[in-house]
């Protein structure tokens, strides 16, 4: 009978029939990535040695959940962003010697200095300067001046202006300094012993090898101190956090959903006493050391809720609340007022009472989403019969809806795309378009492919107004299949810079069939080498002989014959053919044409085989009579 089913069990029954899965890219998902794609377009200040660019990540709810429940826990949207030519290493580690290719070629890095006075909060400490090595891609690094503590200064502050416009999206954003490493302080948290294995060694090894961020926040005793509230750091775990909340059952993540929503409804976090960051904490140790609750088939989430309550008002009784990293971090800092927030807690732990509050504050909220037909049900909920055919209602119009739902959030993301690749930014920022790219590339619905048709039309306007810019180039070889490396992006480009992005391009046309964006390939290939022709530096016979071989079989490919042999004639007229003899071609590089051009590129690898084995034994007067310069008579043939 209805009336039989508890209530508690009538509230376990709604909240789960109505959270489902998130989509790959719902609204929040698209908001989360039309602000990411901003944050990393914009341009902050150039300083002295080159302009940096802001590497975004999407934290907080939208990072964390997977489930999509009917009253929504996302507010604001936190990104958190750092600089990609700065650095935090933990004090005693060597420099990294090769960085992901989001940093720059110049990097700055600072030592992580623990404050022995307040664990989980460090100071920066200026060490080494970082430059890459143009012939490996690895790093050199050189000592700076020692004791210069990195503080809170305007340039570390967020003012460019690409939120000013964000068309009313609400952001929480947080600038970061990167750190690849585990810090030392959490150093006992991979290895701790866990009775229920979770999380998994997987992913524990995945969260240590995301490292941390240190973003600028002063402990709450130091900010009246002049320096210290300057020059004092705390560690975020906020990719662990992401990493490992992704890592739990839906029940796990539903309960922690209903928490949020009792602390922010029953305004138990409205002073300093309490956060929200105290029951993702509560959260993450009860998974740790309980987990197995979650696993039964007769679950029930105000039962757990209960106990966890219960445990949150005993740690602020006892002004305890371990750091889930850091072993020896209290995470209450500020005893006054905990008194009315026990009280309240403690008026909550009875099963009768949060289940009725779940379903005046939760299914209720919920029910006025719904029809006028199913809204006007929860008028008479006296019995728990009448409870139950309200909640029955509720879910069977959340289930028949979840079509629109997702024809809403296609509609919504059709628009942003269109926002941020045509209207926002001009032009489409290369950062921003990889972001935008990678994003897309996750989700079931082939979003790239509208936005890659979008992103065509944006460059084709943008050459119409104001001719082919290297960056639209570049954004161009992106949408191709080539991503160009963020870190090698300047707007004065060598012509070996150039001439590499050109034959990266190349590689790819190798592999393409004869279809339109083949052709747009080639193109883009032409335009890089002939950038490259142009540069200041491209007289050196190897720059200029390479590139007009280049250009040789490019244009014989699209059919430019004449174009072809005049390439090639430069060739032959260049002064000396033994500075570039021996980069002739790489035939792995070149599209496939017809068998005798493949005959003669296999002439030109085999001639690189033989010279190089001949130079190991000395003997190159034997071999050095093909040059690129009869190379270019075959081509010419």
């Amino acid at each position: 009978m209805a009336d039989e089913v508890d209530v508690s069990e009538i509230v376990t029954i709604f909240i789960c029939c109505t959270s489902r899965s998130r989509r790959q890219l719902d609204v929040d998902g698209v908001k989360a990535a039309v602000l990411c794609a901003m944050v990393a377009a914009d341009r902050p200040p150039s300083d002295v040695d080159e302009a940096h660019i802001f590497i975004p990540l999407t934290t907080g709810s939208v990072g964390e959940f997977y489930i999509e429940t009917m009253l929504s826990h996302f507010g604001d949207i936190d990104v958190m962003f750092h600089y990609s030519n700065e650095l935090a290493i933990p004090r005693g580690h060597p420099p990294p010697t090769q960085l992901p290719a989001e940093f720059s070629t110049r990097v700055k890095v600072c030592e992580i200095v623990e404050d022995n006075h307040f664990p989980g909060y460090v100071y920066l400490e200026s060490r080494y300067l970082l430059t890459e090595s143009t012939d490996d891609d690895k790093y050199n690094y050189f000592e700076t001046e020692h004791g210069l503590y990195l503080g809170f200064t305007d340039n570390t502050i967020y003012h460019g202006p690409a939120l000013r416009s964000a068309v009313g999206l609400p952001i929480d954003l947080v600038p970061c300094i990167r750190c690849l490493s585990w810090p030392l302080q959490a150093s006992d948290w991979p290895t701790r012993h866990r009775n229920y294995d979770w999380p998994d060694s997987a992913t524990v090894d995945r969260v240590v090898s995301n490292g941390c961020d240190v973003v600028h926040v002063a402990h709450r005793q130091c900010r009246q101190d002049e320096w210290k509230s300057k020059t004092q750091w705390r560690l975020s775990f906020s990719r662990a956090e992401v990493v490992l909340l992704n890592s739990w059952t839906p029940v796990q993540q539903i309960v922690y959903h209903m928490l949020r929503v009792f602390v922010k409804t029953e305004r138990l976090t409205d002073n300093e006493v309490l956060s929200n960051y105290n029951i993702k904490t509560l959260m993450l140790w009860d998974c740790e050391l309980k987990s197995s609750r979650f696993l039964t088939d007769d679950v029930n989430l105000i039962s757990i809720c209960m106990e966890l309550l219960h445990a949150l008002s005993v740690s602020l009784a006892d002004a305890q609340c371990p750091h889930y990293f850091i072993s020896n971090c209290n995470l209450i800092e500020n005893p006054l007022g905990k008194e009315m927030i026990i009280s309240q807690l403690r008026s909550s732990i009875n099963e009768a009472w949060l289940s009725w509050w779940f379903v005046k504050n939760y299914i209720q909220k919920c029910c006025t989403l719904c029809p006028q037909n199913v809204s006007s049900m929860f008028s008479d909920v006296s019995t728990n019969r009448k409870l139950l055919k309200v909640v029955s209602a509720a879910i069977e119009w959340r289930s028949d809806t979840a079509l629109l739902d997702l024809w809403t959030d296609i509609e919504i993301a059709k628009f942003y795309i269109d926002f941020d690749a045509c209207l926002y930014t001009s032009p489409l920022g290369f950062q921003s378009l990889i972001l935008w790219l990678r994003k897309l590339s996750e989700t079931n619905i082939p979003f790239h492919l509208y936005f890659t048709a979008v992103t065509f039309l944006h460059v084709a306007y943008q050459i119409s107004s104001s001719g082919f810019t290297n960056e639209l180039l570049d954004i161009l070889a992106i949408i191709e299949g080539q991503f160009i490396s963020t870190r090698h992006h300047t707007s004065q480009c060598s012509s070996e810079l150039l001439l590499s992005k050109a034959t990266k391009l190349m590689k790819v046309v190798v592999n393409s069939s004869h279809s339109t964006m083949q052709w747009i390939q080639i193109e883009s290939s032409k335009a890089y080498l002939h950038r490259a022709l142009r540069c200041k530096d491209s007289d050196s016979d190897s720059i200029y002989c390479l590139a007009n071989v280049y250009l040789a079989v490019l244009y014989y490919t699209t059919g430019q014959y004449q174009t072809a042999i005049d390439h090639c004639t430069l060739v032959m007229r260049s002064q000396d053919h033994s500075q570039c003899s021996s980069r002739v071609v790489q035939g792995e590089l070149l599209p496939k044409i017809d068998d005798y051009i493949d005959a003669v590129l296999g002439l030109a690898v085999l001639y690189q085989y033989i010279r190089t084995a001949a130079l190991n034994q000395r003997l190159t007067q034997y071999v050095s009579v093909f040059t690129t310069e009869l190379f270019a008579h075959y081509l010419n043939i």
